[in-house]
């Protein structure tokens, strides 16, 4: 999921209320596979209604949004679209590793180990077409706006907060910092603690902001060089060379100044072709984006999300309403003049 770079970032942790009244574009696929992949029983079932059909999204997306709007955080979930023809062997690899751990889960849960059986349970979580239709549903019922990228969503929330319509990308992935995005906020929708693994031990977990042009200056790159860097480390457009992580491929971009001119010095098979390093520039400094979109947050309609959340899927109405309160937050971002009052 994206580039591994996180090591050459400096992060500042924040709270909720710094994010105030800011609207911030959440990678929404991104943010499902989180929900997918963390919201589970103890043994690693995902949580399931009384049809055995799968709930942790609808869960992770309904209390973790009222969250945010509670504190007068702006949510915007941005989708993907169409991926790009380079992305077809990730997402491959992703299938067959996904069924892999599948494998792995159902053999732990054999052997009684649970711990294994977490771990490896939390590998096979998929977004399909029916939870993106189930998710939209809900955030419709919420009255929490969504948009359809044309392709990549993280480009597309990465273009909005280029253009001013949003203050930062909430995701875990860093690959919007390649895209151009001036602020990336992790942690956003995650819980407030993680488990620490094989041990009985919990950290807390904090939301925090990445500042791209801070980042770079300290680095001593530029934008372009960021993605020739992720370009030697792999990305999920290519394989990367062995043997170059985040730091290696930075000395050599520093050095060389560009990927061609480091090429030279690199005796690999696994190197990339020019074409293949100018496609995948193209798409992170020219990603296909769209403006057909407009953010506007409403009152959520309760009679809906009771009947999507309690009826159609057994969640508890006592445990429900009390939380849908918290959406009244919305009536404060309706009355705001200027959406793009930062």
């Amino acid at each position: 999921m994206g580039v591994d770079i996180g090591d050459l970032f400096k992060k500042e942790e924040i709270t909720f209320d710094d994010l105030h009244e800011r609207i911030v574009a959440i990678d929404a696929y991104n943010v499902l596979h989180q929900f997918l992949a963390t919201i589970r029983q103890p043994d690693g079932t995902p949580l399931k209604d009384a049809r055995g059909e799968i709930t942790s999204h609808l869960s992770g997306l309904f209390y973790r949004t009222a969250n945010l709007v509670e504190a007068r955080i702006r949510p915007v979930y941005v989708f993907d679209g169409e991926p790009h023809p380079l992305k077809a062997k990730t997402l491959e690899e992703r299938k067959k590793r996904k069924e892999l751990a599948e494998k792995a889960w159902k053999e732990a849960l054999e052997a009684g180990d649970m711990e294994k059986a977490r771990v490896k349970a939390q590998q096979t979580s998929r977004v399909t077409d029916e939870i993106i239709e189930q998710s939209i549903e809900l955030l419709d019922a919420l009255g929490i706006p969504h948009i359809q990228a044309p392709s990549e969503g993280e480009a597309q929330a990465s273009y909005m907060v280029k253009k001013g319509s949003s203050y930062a990308v909430g995701s875990q992935d860093y690959d919007c910092l390649l895209f151009g995005s001036p602020l990336l906020v992790r942690n956003l929708t995650s819980s407030e603690k993680r488990k620490l693994p094989k041990k009985q031990a919990y950290v807390p977990i904090t939301p925090h902001i990445i500042r791209l042009q801070s980042n770079l200056k300290n680095l001593e790159i530029s934008n372009e060089q960021l993605v020739d860097m992720a370009i030697l480390i792999g990305t999920d457009f290519n394989d990367g060379i062995k043997g170059y992580g985040p730091k290696k491929s930075l000395s050599l971009i520093k050095k060389f100044g560009s990927i061609e001119k480091a090429l030279q010095e690199i005796k690999s098979p696994d190197k990339p072709n020019l074409d293949e390093i100018k496609q995948i520039r193209e798409i992170f400094l020219s990603p296909i984006t769209t403006d057909d979109y407009t953010l506007n947050w409403s009152t959520p309609d309760k009679e809906k999300v009771l009947k999507i959340l309690c009826d159609e899927h057994q969640f508890s109405k006592e445990r429900i309403e009390p939380i849908l309160e918290k959406f009244s937050s919305i009536e404060h971002i309706k009355k705001q003049k200027n959406l793009l009052d930062f």
